[in-house]
């Protein structure tokens, strides 16, 4: 048996508990905040995901509160006209295994915590925030900000895009502001006129802005997310923002995404932020994972999926014993990085490439889009979405 500590009880922290704890070992969450909750909206679940949820037990817990959207649809969001559109159900079910799902965050988030409270072996502890770590060639302690310290050995720093085990090992400062801002509200269907009520997810692109929409909540609310590239240099954590300021920033946006975006109240606000890809996620007993190791923009919808991918890789190579650990740590760095630093690449692009182009750029781009058939959609999103066993298999993107 390994005793586990894991800092952070988010989607990884919890995924890795429930994937260590099902080889037997002892697992510590240890979560800062006063209670395990997950903040946020709507998530989009690729197959991959659901290859990782089913290997943790939690599948058919997160399809039951999932919606199964219809297709990926791309619109010229200016224009109003359909580019691309990716069907999600028969073909590509029957490719990648699983299907396509998006979901409000708690309801990936609530089966996972369910889980592992049932799972013998699993502590879960709040208000403890790990502010460093110290090891030897035997153990590794988790310092907490209380002062009191929690002996393992293994410590996972499942803690964030922020995260203080990062720091501690890599010293590599604060993320990259990428300069885009976005904008979230999540209304009531029942707001919604009934024209507009798609089982899609739809992105409407724009010059320097996209906007983003799909139902979650078992189908009763729509979530909005309407992200503008204006240069933003200063970070911003679900800030409240003004309805007019929100419109003001889409002045261009077509008649039927405006429809939308003018439904939304209550809106709240981020600055997105990543990181260059990372060499280094180890450092002897402690290792990386989720967004502490390579945070990424929104626009592949991995973030969460390369979490779940990680903690199941992560579980798996720790089927050993405790003087293993360091060894076992340095394999899961090699099997992960190339693909989760692609994944990462693959998101920037996206927005800089495909989301935000304008004039020229913009007419070229859905030209290659919409001459894409249906197999070539496939097969261009089939490194992400097709990994059964999240090998490094994507195209170079560096």
């Amino acid at each position: 048996m390994t005793r586990v500590l894991i800092a952070g009880g988010g989607i990884g922290g919890l995924a890795t508990a429930l994937s260590a704890a099902a080889r037997g070992h002892r697992v510590t969450v240890l979560e800062r905040r006063g209670e395990f909750t997950e903040l946020g909206a709507g998530i989009q679940l690729a197959p991959n995901a659901f290859h990782a949820l089913d290997v943790l037990g939690v599948g058919q817990a997160v399809r039951d509160r999932a919606v199964f959207v219809d297709e990926l649809r791309f619109m010229d969001g200016t224009t109003d006209r359909t580019v691309a559109a990716m069907a999600l159900t028969d073909d590509y079910r029957h490719r990648f295994g699983n299907p396509y799902a998006v979901v409000h965050r708690t309801d990936l988030y609530q089966p996972l915590l369910a889980a592992c409270r049932r799972a013998p072996g699993v502590d879960l502890r709040v208000d403890s925030p790990v502010v460093r770590y110290e090891q030897d060639d035997d153990e590794v302690v988790a310092v907490l900000g209380s002062g009191a310290r929690v002996a393992g050995d293994v410590l996972v720093g499942a803690d964030g895009i922020r995260s203080t085990v990062r720091e501690r090992m890599l010293g590599d400062g604060e993320p990259r502001v990428s300069g885009h801002t976005i904008y979230r509200s999540v209304i009531p269907m029942e707001r919604v006129p009934e024209d507009l009520r798609w089982n899609v997810v739809t992105l409407w692109a724009g010059p320097k802005w996209h906007f983003v929409h799909y139902p979650i909540g078992g189908g009763r609310h729509l979530n909005l997310a309407a992200t503008r590239d204006d240069g933003a240099a200063r970070v911003v954590v679900g800030a409240p923002a003004e309805t007019a300021h929100v419109h003001g920033q889409f002045a261009d946006m077509g008649p039927r995404a405006r429809r939308l975006l003018e439904l939304g109240e209550d809106w709240k606000t981020w600055v997105l932020c990543d990181r260059d890809p990372a060499d280094e996620w180890v450092d002897g007993r402690v290792v990386l994972l989720g967004d502490a190791a390579h945070p990424m923009l929104q626009y592949a919808a991995q973030g969460a999926c390369m979490a779940l991918e990680d903690a199941v890789v992560l579980g798996e190579l720790l089927d050993c014993g405790p003087a293993d650990v360091p060894g076992r740590l340095a394999r899961f760095r090699d099997e992960r990085r190339d693909r989760t630093a692609d994944a990462q690449l693959v998101s920037r692009f996206m927005g800089e490439k495909l989301y935000h182009p304008a004039g020229a750029e913009a007419v070229a781009r859905n030209a290659m889009l919409s001459a894409m058939s249906q197999e070539e959609l496939r097969e261009a999103v089939a490194w992400l979405h097709g990994a059964r066993r999240f090998e490094s298999t994507s195209p170079r993107v560096r």
